[in-house]
């Protein structure tokens, strides 16, 4: 007897237990990627002397870099837009990998600054590059091109990315024979600004300067996003 109601008491409470349904999803990515002309570009660019006495090395290079900075200024651009940096003084040495067992020694100096400039008007972008080439510039670290606002980019972008997705997750639940219900879940992760293979040519500078193709710039975005199955 006391068996039996044991085991009746079991089954009163199991029976009492809020019963869960086995949870059906689908997890799908999604990808969007967005394409326009760039509208600013960063040029990298420096000076570098070399001199038997540091003062005259760092002197030379210092003129230079003013001369850059006053020509800038007087083709129109802002403060904001050029930083200088990585001002350097290194020795150069000789003998220092020979064989004969000589003294190494101080043979001069090299000085050396860099200019970071941001053009946001870029029909003059190979006039100034000529321009501060012929100023003494002779250290050219790189050039890139980007979005002022790329924030409009990234919305269209991420609607692509879901809409990518969304359609991915109707093609699994159609090919599965389900209902594709509510989102459960959604995040995204935006890879950002990156120049195109394919070359768009900009409007052509003179020939006697520097000549530049902007291309194109993309921004792309992935999201992954998790959809119930409706019974």
């Amino acid at each position: 007897m006391k068996t039996l109601a044991f085991l009746t008491a079991l089954t009163a409470a199991v029976a009492a237990m809020p019963a869960y349904a086995e949870e059906r999803r689908i997890i799908v990515n999604g990808t969007g990627t967005v394409l326009a002309a760039p509208d600013m570009a960063t040029i990298t660019l420096g000076v570098t002397n070399q001199d038997e006495q540091a003062a005259n090395a760092m002197a030379a290079t210092s003129a230079a870099v003013t001369q850059i900075l006053n020509r800038l200024e007087e083709m129109g651009l802002e403060a904001r837009d050029i930083q200088t940096r990585d001002l350097s003084l290194n020795p150069v040495w000789s003998g220092r990998n020979g064989q004969s067992g000589e003294r190494p020694e101080i043979t001069g100096f090299t000085a050396s600054n860099r200019v970071v400039i941001r053009v946001r008007d870029l029909d003059g972008l190979g006039e100034i590059m000529d321009a501060v080439i012929k100023d003494g510039a002779n250290d050219f670290g790189g050039l890139s091109f980007s979005i002022q606002e790329p924030k409009p980019m990234e919305a269209d972008a991420r609607a692509k990315a879901v809409s990518d997705a969304t359609a991915k997750a109707n093609q699994l639940a159609q090919a599965a024979g389900v209902t594709l219900g509510s989102v459960v879940s959604i995040s995204d992760h935006a890879m950002g600004l990156r120049p195109v293979a394919q070359m768009r040519e900009m409007s052509m500078m003179d020939a006697a300067t520097v000549p530049v193709a902007g291309g194109e710039v993309s921004v792309s975005v992935n999201v992954t996003m998790e959809f119930e199955i409706a019974e």
